[in-house]
C-alpha cells in the first residue's frame, strides 16, 4: 500500500537524508522517499497498521533528527478550500512559524547591530561584554537547539558542532571571532534558505499547469464551477479565453488558438476547431470553446506530468545514493580529525594545547556536508523540473545520470521516425471489385487500433456494422483473421497471408503493403503510404555526429526499409525489417550486446512496450503514444519531436557535469581549508565559508540548469 504525507519543518537537506535512513530501518516500509525539495515522504507499507500509531513513530524519528519535524496526512482539494475558508475567518494573524521567523530576524539583526558597534571599541570589558551579547542574541536558537539533542543523545548535528566551535572560541578569549563566525553563519544559512527556496518556487512554476477548476455545462444549459476531479467522461466543459483546460477532451464548439508549451515545449500557439483533440493544461487563447471529455482527471495529461515529476525523485541516481552515504561518514570522520588535532598533536608533539584547540574548531565548523547534501540533490530536480518544462518527461534521477553514457539509439519506424498518419494511396485489386476489397479489409480491421488500421477504416465511404462480424482474431504485428457475414477474411502482412497457405506470386514492392484473403482465396492489396516528420533527419545526423549508433526496427517489407533508411541517413547495416513484435525483443538484445555503454529505445505502440523496458532507457512519444508504451518507458517526449532526444541527452550530461562541479567544489574547498587550518593558516571565518558560502554557490550552481533557456 503506497502512502504519502506532507513534511512539515523540514529545513535542512542533511536531516532528510538521516530520517530516510532511520525510516529505510522499519522492516514495515519499504521504498522510502524523504524529498527535501517537495517537502513529501512516500513509501510502501507492507503490512496494515493503526495509522495514528503510524504516524506518531514517524515523528518520533523525525524529530529526533530535526526537532520540530513531523508529518501530516496530504489534504485534498476540497478539503484544502475548507481549511483555507476556516483559516480567513478564525486566524487572521499571521501564521505562527512566519511570526517567528520575523522575530527572530529582529533578534539577529539586534545582534549584528550589536557586533558592529563593539568592533569599533577599543579592547575592554565593555566591549568584551557587548561582543558576547551579540553572540548570544545571534546563536541563542542554535545553543538551545543544541542542548535538546545532547538530551537527546546527538552530537554530530550542526547546531551541536558549530556550539562547541563557537563556545571554543569564547573560552580561548576570543569573544569577536565567536560572535562574528554565529553571525555570519546565520547570514550564510539565511542565503542558503533562499537560494533553495528560490529553485523550489522555479520548479513549482514549471509545474504550475494544474486547473484549478473546471466549468461544467448542464442539460439545460447552465453552467457550474465544479472541481475537475467531480468530472465524468462524456461531461460537456466550457473554456473561456485565459483559461486552462481542465480535462483532455475533444472540441466540440467553437474555434480557438492553444497555448502548449506548458505541456510539450512549444513555444508556438496551435489551432483547435470542432473535432480537435484537446490537452488539459493548455491555456485558451482567444475563443469560447465547448469540448466533451474523453478521460477522467486521475487519467488526464496534466496530472500524469504532475505525478510523473513528483515521484521521479524517489527513483535517486547512484550519485544522489553515494552523497547521502558519504556524508554518513563524512561528520564523524571530521570530528575525530579535530579531537586528533585538539588533543592528540600537543600531546605527542609540543604541549601546546591552546594553539592546536583553536585550529581543531576549524575542523568542526566544516564537519557538515550540507553543500553536497543539498546540491546534488538539487541539481538532479532542477534538470527533472527543466526537462518537464520543455516537454521532456523523466521519471526519475537514475534515468537522468544513464543519459551520460549512451552509445546506441535504436528507433522504431512508425510513429517515432514517421508521423503515423496513414492513408490509403492505392487499391489493387485480383479478385472482385475495389469496394469489396475495401469491404473485407474494414471488416477484419473493425477493432484495430493500430494506425494502419484506422488509415483502411475511415478511406471511402463504406460501413461496417459490428453485428456482421461473427469472430475476430488479431496477431499483433501480423495480421488479423475474421468471420465476416459467412466468410473468412485474412488482413494483414504478406508473411500472414503466406503462413496461412495464401499464394502470393508478385514480387515485394515498396511501401507499406496491407493484403486482404476471403475464403482462401487472395482478393487484393491496399498500399498505405506515412510521412517522415520533419525532424528525424536532423535528430540522426546529430547523434551520428556525436559518435552514437543509431538502428531502425520495422516490419516493413526490406525494400520499403531500405529506401527509408536512406532518406533518413541511416546505414544499411543498421536497417532491422520485416520484424514482428517478438523479433524486436531478440533484435534489441543483439544490439545492446554489441553496445559498450548504454541503449536507448525510441518507440510508440502497444508492441514497443517489452522493447521500452528491456532497453538501458525507454523513451515513448507522449503525444502518440499508447498508454502501456508510456508506462514501461523512463522517459516521454510530450510533443513527439524525436529531435527531444537530442536535448535530454545533452541535458543528461550538463546535469553530470554540475554535479561534478559541486562535488569537485565543495570538496576541494573542504579539504584546502583542513590543511590551511592544521598549518594554523586559516581562521574560522574562512571555515565558515568552507561551510556555509560553498553551500549557497553549489546550490546557485545547481538551480542554473533551471534558468538556461536551452539546453545545448
Amino acid at each position: 500500500m503506497k502512502k504519502e504525507y506532507e513534511i512539515i519543518n523540514l529545513h535542512c537537506g542533511g536531516c532528510a537524508s538521516k530520517i530516510q535512513y532511520e525510516l529505510d530501518k522499519m522492516e514495515n516500509l519499504k521504498d522510502v522517499n524523504v524529498d527535501f525539495y517537495t517537502k513529501k515522504l512516500k513509501f510502501t507499507l507492507l503490512e496494515e497498521v493503526d495509522e495514528r500509531e503510524l504516524i506518531d513513530k514517524l515523528n518520533e524519528i523525525a524529530d529526533k533528527v530535526e526537532p520540530g519535524t513531523y508529518f501530516k496526512k496530504i489534504v485534498t482539494d476540497e478539503k484544502k478550500e475548507i481549511e483555507k475558508s476556516d483559516s480567513d475567518e478564525n486566524h487572521p494573524h499571521p501564521h505562527r512559524g512566519e511570526l517567528v521567523s520575523k522575530i527572530n530576524l529582529v533578534i539577529l539583526t539586534v545582534g549584528i547591530t550589536l557586533f558592529v558597534v563593539g568592533l569599533t571599541l577599543p579592547k575592554s570589558l565593555q566591549k568584551d561584554v557587548i561582543l558576547i551579547i551579540a553572540y548570544g542574541l545571534s546563536g541563542y536558537d542554535i545553543l538551545l537547539n543544541a542542548l535538546k539533542n545532547v538530551k537527546r543523545g546527538k552530537f554530530l548535528d550542526e547546531n551541536f558542532l558549530m556550539s562547541i566551535a563557537t563556545v571554543g572560541a569564547l573560552i580561548l578569549g576570543d569573544f569577536g571571532e565567536a560572535a562574528g563566525v554565529m553571525i555570519f553563519y546565520k547570514i550564510g544559512e539565511f542565503f542558503q534558505d533562499m537560494a533553495v527556496n528560490n529553485s523550489k518556487k522555479s520548479i513549482e512554476k514549471l509545474m504550475s499547469i494544474k486547473p484549478d477548476f473546471a466549468n461544467l455545462k448542464s442539460k439545460n444549459g447552465s453552467i457550474e464551477v465544479v472541481n475537475p476531479s467531480k468530472i465524468e467522461i462524456g461531461d460537456v466543459l466550457v473554456v473561456k479565453p485565459g483559461e486552462r483546460v481542465p480535462l483532455d477532451g475533444v472540441i466540440t464548439l467553437g474555434t480557438t488558438t492553444l497555448d502548449k508549451s506548458a505541456l510539450t515545449g512549444e513555444s508556438v500557439p496551435v489551432i483547435g476547431e470542432v473535432g480537435s483533440e484537446i490537452l488539459s493544461g493548455s491555456i485558451n487563447i482567444n475563443g469560447t470553446i465547448e469540448f466533451k471529455a474523453t478521460k477522467k482527471y486521475s487519467q488526464s495529461t496534466v496530472n500524469r506530468i504532475i505525478e510523473m515529476v513528483e515521484s521521479a525523485g524517489s527513483k535517486k541516481a547512484h550519485a544522489e545514493k553515494f552523497i547521502t552515504k558519504f556524508a554518513r561518514y563524512y561528520t564523524p570522520a571530521v570530528v575525530l580529525m579535530s579531537i586528533l588535532i585538539g588533543l592528540g598533536i600537543p600531546m605527542l608533539y609540543d604541549g601546546n594545547f591552546k594553539l592546536w584547540f583553536s585550529r581543531a574548531l576549524i575542523f568542526l565548523v566544516i564537519s557538515c556536508p550540507c553543500a553536497l547534501v543539498l546540491s546534488v540533490p538539487l541539481t538532479f530536480f532542477s534538470s527533472i523540473g527543466k526537462g518537464s518544462k520543455d516537454g521532456i518527461l523523466i521519471k526519475g534521477g537514475n534515468y537522468l545520470e544513464r543519459l551520460k553514457n549512451i552509445d546506441t539509439v535504436v528507433f522504431d519506424k512508425t510513429g517515432t521516425l514517421t508521423k503515423g498518419s496513414f492513408k490509403v494511396s492505392k487499391i489493387e485489386v485480383f479478385k472482385g471489385s475495389e469496394s469489396e476489397v475495401l469491404e473485407y479489409a474494414k471488416a477484419g480491421e473493425f477493432y484495430s487500433n493500430h494506425p494502419i488500421g484506422k488509415a483502411i477504416l475511415n478511406y471511402g465511404d463504406i460501413e461496417i456494422y459490428e453485428w456482421d462480424i461473427q469472430g475476430h482474431n488479431e496477431k499483433a504485428g501480423y495480421g488479423i483473421n475474421a468471420f465476416y457475414n459467412g466468410k473468412e477474411i485474412l488482413v494483414g502482412s504478406r508473411k500472414f497471408l503466406e503462413s496461412n497457405d495464401i499464394t502470393i506470386d508478385m514480387p515485394e514492392t515498396f511501401g507499406t503493403v496491407v493484403y486482404v484473403a476471403v475464403d482462401s482465396k487472395l482478393m487484393g492489396r491496399i498500399f498505405v503510404e506515412d510521412e517522415i516528420k520533419e525532424a528525424s533527419r536532423k535528430t540522426i545526423d546529430e547523434l551520428k555526429s556525436q559518435g552514437i549508433a543509431v538502428y531502425m526496427l520495422t516490419g516493413d517489407n526490406k525494400k520499403t526499409g531500405k529506401h527509408i533508411g536512406e532518406i533518413l541517413g541511416i546505414d544499411e547495416d543498421k536497417i532491422c525489417t520485416n520484424l514482428l513484435p517478438q523479433d524486436k525483443v531478440s533484435k534489441l538484445e543483439d544490439i545492446k550486446n554489441k553496445s559498450k555503454k548504454g541503449t536507448i529505445f525510441v518507440g510508440d505502440g502497444i508492441n514497443d512496450a517489452p522493447v521500452l523496458a528491456m532497453a538501458d532507457i525507454g523513451i515513448s512519444m507522449g503525444k502518440i503514444g499508447s498508454d502501456i508504451a508510456i508506462e514501461s518507458s523512463d522517459i516521454v517526449l510530450m510533443n513527439d519531436d524525436p529531435y527531444k532526444i537530442i536535448e535530454a541527452l545533452n541535458l543528461g550530461k550538463r546535469n553530470n557535469q554540475v554535479v561534478l562541479e559541486n562535488v569537485g567544489f565543495a570538496l576541494g574547498v573542504k579539504i584546502v581549508v583542513m590543511i590551511l587550518g592544521v598549518l594554523g593558516i586559516a581562521n574560522l571565518w574562512l571555515a565558515i565559508f568552507a561551510d556555509v558560502g560553498v553551500s549557497v554557490l553549489a546550490v546557485l550552481n545547481a538551480s542554473k540548469i533551471l534558468s538556461k533557456k536551452s539546453i545545448d
